[in-house]
């Protein structure tokens, strides 16, 4: 171990290598995200990662999982992002930390706070005042923090990226860049090695780069590996060739089908790269010189309660709640074929640790869970909204009133007798995202964005009409435009705009945490089984918690929590995931473990869960045999 006095990691750009303590270096790194992982897994995922041959692991830090309100932190707990590095470091990783601001990572807004859209003309990732103010302000919280772990002071951070694929990004602001630039260097100071990262496109390193940091690529499988870091020798004529984003898998959205790339195809183009010198890393690899360096999504995990994005490609397209990406390391951190063939090639270029691979953790399937109906979601709006309703004359958006996440209900009534059906609908891209209408308290069917924008209604002068709006994520990659939420413009009966709302921004999370509805009467008056309503059920673990899957038969859409944490959506409607993971860090044993379910548009004639031992990722409406890979 060398004195921190002689620690340094570098450029060199006369052999096009990094040199890490005056030697040249090159990394194979993997893609972990701590916020989608159970705290008390984390070790056994770094130690998994450790075991596959990687060198370094490449982290993101999503700033609105660390500041949910301006000037207010979280680093508690899940969020403790320091004792995550400490844990790296005890383990003998290296750290390529993205810092962000902006880090994309299909994750909710990318990253940044919906708090910034609270000023709605506010241009995200510019040098805009407003934003560039509360970005300098987090980095002054973040950064300190990060500083002391570097490799020059003693840490294990070799290098940090500045923002994120920015190339890809319209504004193409070189100021905002330069901005970047400086903070990072006043706050981690001139030693430390910051890059950026971008596709192999022209247009975006362009925009995506500048004098000052170092420019590296993204590409996959089955591109020409020499033709890509072509593109980055048009940047970086010297200097180690890096791939910071070899995806080894992808990520799924709601209604398409489940994502994978072969184990052979993964290992193959992995082993071009190391061939070339290359540094990886796996979701990214990066690559030195004749050493190229590497890295990649080596376990994705889970977008647990809201936290998952959504893309914009034509229209919007959120991602499941399963991040588990096809990656060597499964959602439940089990070792997979994919990365045993990885650590096969690694050992071609370095040794492997000694000592064998950890298993995977142990799963259990704890059976069929009965639920019962506990009151429809209107009936509750008291415990839901305890400060009761804001009044408007025409709504407004999430942002407006100030809900970062979740669920709004929008409330009026009819205005006139409507004796035969007329069209309730709002304009094109309006509904942000899903919005369940009611009428008179009574599911008339779902409005939802870039999709079905009308309903039929019938009804009388005075009919209450409540319509529940879901925010599906914030678009993370993709849009050029603030993805704000709720209803964006007036809700009409045929063009005639409806007015005098009553507006209720539910704090469903905080209810149950604080136990609800468990400790709670239920609603006897419950009118059926259609329309957003709340379910509760509790089951035993046998003497042990064990990991865990959990199917949804015969129910639509909605969210589930376990104990009081909110393990994500499900969708069993769209697909494909057909199963939600339950860590067993969250299982209580030797007492009942509570389970509440918010359905959003109709739960089965017989409500039960089951949970089984291994997930069910692949079933779509076209394809309903039960394929469980």
């Amino acid at each position: 171990q060398a004195s921190p006095s002689a620690r340094s990691f570098q450029l060199d750009y006369e052999h096009n290598c990094f040199l890490k303590d005056g030697v040249p270096f090159r990394y194979i790194s993997g893609s972990i995200h701590y916020a989608r992982v159970p705290r008390p897994a984390w070790r056994d995922r770094l130690l998994k990662m450790h075991m596959s041959g990687l060198s370094a692991v490449q982290v993101y830090v999503p700033w609105n999982y660390h500041e949910p309100l301006p000037g207010v932190y979280d680093f508690a707990g899940n969020r403790d992002v320091e004792a995550f590095l400490d844990l790296t470091a005890e383990l003998g990783l290296l750290v390529i930390l993205r810092p962000g601001p902006y880090i994309c990572a299909e994750w909710e807004m990318g990253g940044l706070p919906s708090w910034l859209l609270w000023k709605p003309d506010i241009i995200l990732r510019t040098s805009d005042p407003a934003y560039l103010a509360a970005v300098d302000s987090w980095l002054h919280v973040l950064l300190p923090k990060i500083k002391p772990r570097l490799y020059q002071h003693g840490g294990n951070i070799i290098s940090v990226q500045v923002e994120n694929e920015y190339g890809s990004y319209y504004a193409c602001d070189y100021g905002y860049l330069r901005h970047l630039l400086g903070s990072f260097r006043a706050l981690l100071g001139s030693e430390v090695l910051l890059f950026t990262t971008d596709s192999t496109r022209v247009e975006e390193l362009r925009c995506g780069t500048l004098q000052g940091l170092y420019a590296t690529t993204d590409f996959g499988p089955g591109s020409n590996v020499t033709e890509a870091f072509d593109a980055q020798r048009r940047v970086e004529p010297k200097g180690p060739l890096v791939n910071s984003e070899y995806y080894t898998g992808w990520l799924d959205y709601w209604g398409e089908a489940h994502a994978s790339t072969s184990a052979a195809w993964v290992a193959q183009g992995l082993e071009d790269m190391l061939q070339l010198g290359a540094s990886v890393n796996m979701q990214v690899v990066s690559w030195q010189g004749a050493q190229p360096s590497g890295e990649y999504m080596f376990h994705g995990g889970t977008n647990f309660a809201y936290w998952s994005g959504a893309d914009y490609k034509d229209q919007y397209k959120p991602v499941t709640t399963s991040y588990d990406y096809d990656a060597p390391l499964s959602e439940a951190g089990d070792p997979t074929e994919k990365l045993f063939a990885i650590r096969t090639v690694i050992s071609k270029f370095q040794p492997l640790p000694v000592g064998p691979m950890p298993p995977a953790t142990p799963k259990y399937a704890y059976g069929r869970v009965a639920l019962q109906k506990f009151a429809d979601l209107l009936d509750v709006l008291d415990v839901l909204c305890p400060s009761g309703p804001i009044q408007s004359q025409f709504p407004l958006t999430f942002e407006a009133i100030k809900q970062a996440h979740g669920f709004v209900v929008y409330h009026t009534q009819l205005p006139r007798d409507i004796p035969d059906p007329v069209t309730l609908g709002a304009p094109p891209h309006s509904i942000c995202d899903r919005g369940y209408v009611m009428l008179q308290k009574e599911y008339q069917g779902t409005l939802e964005r870039d999709r079905q924008i009308t309903l039929r209604v019938t009804g009388r002068a005075g009919d209450t009409l409540d319509v529940l709006l879901e925010n599906m994520g914030r678009i993370s990659f993709g849009a050029n435009v603030s993805d704000f939420k709720g209803l964006l413009e007036n809700i009409s009966l045929d063009s005639d705009p409806l007015s005098n709302w009553l507006i209720y921004p539910l704090a469903i999370d905080a209810a149950v945490q604080q136990g609800w509805p468990h400790t709670a009467v239920p609603k006897s008056n419950s009118r059926g089984r259609a329309g957003p309503a709340f379910y509760t059920g509790t089951f035993e673990t046998p003497g042990i918690a064990w990991d865990t899957f959990v199917k949804f038969p015969g129910w639509s859409k909605g969210q589930l929590w376990i104990n009081g944490f909110n393990l994500g959506r499900y969708w069993t409607d769209r697909g494909p995931q057909q199963t939600l993971f339950v860590p067993s860090s969250l299982l209580h044993v030797g007492r009942s473990n509570n389970i509440t379910v918010l359905e959003l548009e109709g739960a089965p004639l017989t409500p039960l869960l089951v949970f089984l031992d291994r997930p069910l990722f692949n079933r779509t409406l076209s394809h309903s045999t039960l394929d469980t890979e």
